[in-house]
């Protein structure tokens, strides 16, 4: 019969055998092994049988350390195991079986409570592997279909149930919803989801019904290329590691040769295998990696993707941030704000319609602004100018109706006589000083009218500003191609007070470059196009909304898996918490082992009490840093807390403005 709650001897076996291969299982039997010995000792006195159940701890607690020593010495390596392995044999050697026991069953008890504590810094990666979906529902010939999530094929369609886990990144074909994109962006408010828009495998639906596209499936999903990087940048070393590993490795045989004058000029044995054991450094080396797994699996659970330990030291100490305007401060999506009139004999949609018609037929990025409103005003653009002539870095020329037009800056009515250009250089200066993007809309031989467009600042981004100020950034630089009535308008807004219009990416690069030579360290933040250049000069190159975008995953120093902007200040200040963490944890290192060496020469520590306090800095040390992963108590310090929240009660749609016609 089964035993209550289902346990059977049959499941004993297996249960039993996990727990003897676990980490708990040589702490536990050399501890009872230490029992027994002391038992025996109180009932029968002290005699061989008590020393052989002492020896046997020893041995057992000691055995997997001298393996790893051994292991270290063929690799020609000297590290701590060889200490404490010398430490315990020596101590039987002089028969003093408790020391031997007790330095080999607090360094195993002390090993296991490192793995476990480490383990748990390692809690970002473990959340991400779990919020991988198992399963996914497809429809194949209009039938319902449920198969694992990695047997799902790129085109197929994937349905999404209230409550479900999306299995696939992909594209929305047909519903409307909302989704929990926490596990990828780390945003905590879910986002309205409709047709078009792009989905994240991990993410849950909270609400509605969906039918999705697959694009991306198995390893190819961005939550996998997520776990990837977070793997790898957990694993890769700081620079301050790297410091400590080779301080370590001339420290460690230094101690040993210590030891040994130490044993032959004062002819105590015990003395010399106590100074080994509580030189041991591990606190010392484990202070730095601790710190770096808890700081960058903090990050990744907050959308902060770093690329490892190298690279969270640079942002600690970056004291000067590059801002790309469009798409950064901006939401990269121009839309129409003016339309007027300077053709007495023509009307707003009159020239709406004419500068629509001509940007129908152009590729620069503010003419889909032109054409959007055009089609909100209900003017459908159909087809394209008789000809269309691109003018670049001026605007653009066409033939509508076997009449010549032309949309573009002042720039473009340079050597021609037309009627209205005066006037019409003044409204585009009183548009252009508002931070709008005029355009001037001609019409045969006459100015028809001026439209604007602007790109919306983000709500977030003067908040972002003052943030950075606030984490100890001295200098912050708008870098733009815009011209620079419109950047300065833009920097204003969000408080930026150093503004650099009008540059090409390589000028953007020269500018950063400019910043490095001042002594600054430069982070620099864009969306990863045109800022290629200046975002790799730059000493940290940070990659804004890169969910969806391999290559800003696989290289950026620093990406945001979204476009919250108060990441950015967060990532500095969760970089330098994490450097203050690792200095703490080496002064908590030298510390101790200088209390101890003082403890030896004065006298009263023991090889145990040597051990027990080593063992008991290294949880200290594991400890302090893992309060780098524990999220911040306050709305203020999590990104975008206060202001994600505030922003939710907004109508997330913004209206395009036509002003009256000039009089």
């Amino acid at each position: 019969m089964n035993a209550p709650g289902g346990f059977t001897a049959r499941s004993a076996g297996p249960r039993l055998r996990a727990w003897a291969r676990g980490r708990w299982a040589v702490p536990a039997a050399a501890g009872t092994l230490v029992l027994a010995s002391f038992a025996a000792s109180a009932l029968a006195g002290h005699g061989w049988w008590s020393d052989a159940l002492m020896v046997s701890a020893a041995v057992v607690a000691g055995a997997p350390v001298a393996v790893a020593a051994w292991r270290a010495l063929t690799a020609r390596s000297i590290g701590i195991d060889l200490l404490v392995a010398v430490a315990a044999v020596g101590a039987i050697l002089v028969r003093n079986f408790w020391e031997a026991a007790a330095v080999t069953f607090l360094f195993a008890v002390g090993h296991a409570l490192e793995s476990a504590t480490l383990d748990r810094t390692r809690a970002a990666l473990a959340e991400l592997v779990a919020v991988l979906p198992d399963a996914a529902v497809v429809l194949r010939d209009g039938r319902q279909v449920e198969v694992t999530a990695a047997d799902v094929a790129a085109g197929e369609t994937v349905l999404v149930k209230n409550g479900a886990k999306v299995p696939v990144d992909g594209t929305i074909l047909r519903g409307v919803g909302a989704v929990d994109e926490s596990s990828v962006t780390g945003e905590s408010i879910p986002a309205e989801k409709v047709a078009g828009d792009a989905m994240f495998a991990g993410t849950i639906v909270t609400a509605g019904l969906l039918q999705v596209t697959a694009t991306g499936v198995g390893e190819d999903t961005t939550l996998a290329r997520i776990i990837h990087r977070v793997e790898e940048a957990q694993d890769a070393r700081a620079r301050a590691q790297g410091f400590m590993e080779r301080f370590s490795a001339w420290y460690t045989p230094a101690v040993i040769v210590l030891a040994v004058a130490v044993g032959v000029l004062t002819r105590d044995v015990l003395l010399a295998l106590t100074l080994l054991v509580v030189a041991c450094p591990g606190a010392l080396v484990i202070s730095i990696p601790v710190s770096v797994v808890a700081g960058i699996g903090r990050a990744a659970r907050d959308g902060v993707l770093v690329k490892g330990g190298e690279f969270l030291e640079t942002v600690a100490r970056v004291d000067a941030v590059a801002l790309d305007k469009t798409g950064t401060l901006t939401e990269g999506r121009p839309r129409l704000t003016d339309v007027v009139v300077l053709d007495p004999a023509a009307d707003e949609d009159d020239v709406l319609l004419t500068a629509a018609r001509v940007e129908a037929g152009s590729e620069h990025p503010l003419a889909r602004a032109v054409v959007d409103a055009a089609a909100e005003s209900g003017h459908v653009v159909v087809g394209l100018p008789e000809h269309t002539e691109p003018v670049p870095g001026r605007g653009v020329l066409a033939v509508l109706d076997g009449v010549p037009v032309a949309v573009g800056n002042l720039a473009l009515l340079a050597g021609r006589d037309v009627v209205g250009a005066g006037r019409a250089a003044a409204v585009m200066a009183e548009r252009a000083a508002a931070g709008r993007t005029p355009m001037v809309v001609t019409r045969g031989d006459a100015v028809l009218g001026v439209v604007a467009v602007a790109d919306q600042v983000r709500p977030d981004a003067a908040s972002m500003v003052s943030r950075l100020r606030a984490v100890g950034v001295r200098r912050i630089v708008v870098l733009t191609g815009d011209v620079d009535p419109v950047a300065r308008a833009v920097a204003a807004e969000t408080g930026v007070d150093e503004v650099r219009s009008g540059l090409l990416p390589e000028e953007k690069l020269a500018a950063v470059r400019d910043l490095q030579r001042e002594g600054y360290t430069v982070a620099m933040v864009g969306d990863g196009v045109n800022d290629a250049p200046a975002l790799a000069a730059a000493d940290v190159g940070v990659a804004m909304g890169a969910a969806g975008t391999r290559v800003a995953i696989e290289t950026a120093d620093v990406a945001l898996l979204g476009d919250d902007l108060l990441k950015v200040p967060h990532a500095v200040s969760l970089a330098r918490r994490t450097v203050r963490t690792m200095r703490q944890n080496i002064v908590i290192a030298l510390v101790t082992v200088a209390a101890l060496l003082t403890g030896i020469l004065v006298g009263g520590v023991t090889m145990a009490v040597g051990m027990l306090v080593h063992e008991a800095s290294v949880l200290v040390v594991v400890v302090n840093a893992m309060r780098l992963a524990r999220r911040p108590r306050s709305a203020a310090a999590v990104p975008g807390g206060q202001d994600r929240a505030a922003r939710s009660m907004r109508t997330s749609a913004s209206r395009t403005t036509i002003s009256p016609p000039a009089r």
